[in-house]
């Protein structure tokens, strides 16, 4: 009797929807991202005016990759599925600042959105034609 390996027996959990596992990416990556900018921000002397710019960065390239792995996920229109990550990590973005800081629909906050499509729409071209 051959003995049973225990890992294998274990169900795995995998996320099947390119939409929500480019969100999970993507927030995951957002964390990881504002915990280095804060440590950066607490390490050296860098202003907390340039902070505007740096979180702009980090959504973007959160965007990106998550936009990356939903594209890879779908294996086909990329563009569509990274660009959907991307509104809809604005809607949610939005919504926090809109419930905890009363914060309203902008310009600034548009050209955000343009952004964010468009980072998660180049991650998700990227990501349908990386290879499986």
């Amino acid at each position: 009797m051959m003995p049973v390996n225990p890992m294998k027996t274990v169900s795995q959990v995998r996320i099947t929807s390119p939409l929500f596992s480019g969100l999970v990416y993507s927030f995951s990556m957002m964390t990881i991202g504002t915990i280095v900018t804060s440590l950066f921000l607490l390490l050296t002397s860098t202003q907390e005016s340039s902070l505007h710019t740096l979180t702009t960065i980090i959504h973007a390239v959160s965007l990106f990759i998550g936009g990356w792995v939903s594209g890879k996920r779908a294996g086909s229109r990329g563009w569509y599925h990274g660009g959907m990550v991307g509104i809809f990590y604005f809607i949610l973005i939005f919504l926090v600042g809109f419930l905890a800081f009363d914060a309203g629909l902008n310009l600034q906050s548009l050209q955000l959105l343009g952004i964010l499509f468009a980072s998660g729409a180049l991650g998700g071209i990227l990501g349908v034609n990386t290879q499986k």
